[in-house]
């Protein structure tokens, strides 16, 4: 979740998928996304590009059948469609992402009810999410290379700063971000690894 005076979910880019942001306003389609099968889906393959019910049950070890519902929820709303051109057979279903990634303003969201509760319900899906990969992350350390390890890190601060500030330094890591996912599109494929980048910033509640 990148804040950008929104929270927006980035995913690594790939050069076989779109790049746009899709913007989202439909507390339906909030509410739609706000399913912890729905959010792995979705992630899966923005990350990897387009893939097949098959390999994305492989991937999230469901069963076909609640894969292809719930992949046809996400289809609805459009925020996947489907890549027949990559099907071997007529049985074979193949799935891509739309978007690079999703925005919305909870700013915005708090002027209507029912998308605040819907876009709260987002975002606590969507950290729900960020707490399974870190818990993923740690159960796969012990066999990673150690110099990838070593190349990891986390941490947090509290600092006190003034609106003005916040703002600067909001700015300041959406840049770095952004620099930083440009170089992850020119890199060669073959030599990297996927590394996830979470961070956030908001005011401590009172």
């Amino acid at each position: 979740m990148t804040p950008s005076g929104d929270p927006e979910q980035r995913d690594g880019e790939r050069p076989d998928r779109a790049a746009e942001t899709v913007r989202l306003t439909d507390p339906k389609a909030m509410r739609v996304l706000a399913h912890p099968l729905r959010i792995t889906l979705l992630g899966e393959l923005r990350v990897r590009g387009p893939q097949s019910v098959g390999m994305l049950g492989d991937l999230v070890d469901e069963a076909p059948g609640t894969v292809s519902y719930h992949v046809g929820k996400l289809a609805e709303f459009g925020f996947v469609e489907e890549a027949p051109e990559l099907a071997r057979d007529r049985r074979e279903r193949w799935w891509r992402a739309v978007h690079a990634s999703t925005s919305w303003s909870p700013a915005d969201d708090l002027k209507d009810p029912e998308r605040h509760v819907a876009s709260s319900a987002l975002r606590r899906a969507i950290a729900h999410r960020y707490a399974d990969v870190f818990e993923q992350y740690l159960v796969a350390e012990p066999a990673m290379h150690p110099d990838w390890v070593h190349a990891s890190t986390t941490g947090d601060a509290y600092l006190h700063l003034t609106l003005d500030q916040m703002r600067d330094l909001q700015s300041e890591v959406n840049d770095l971000v952004e620099r930083w996912e440009a170089r992850s599109v020119a890199n060669d494929r073959e030599s990297t690894q996927t590394a996830v980048l979470v961070y956030q910033l908001f005011r401590r509640p009172e």
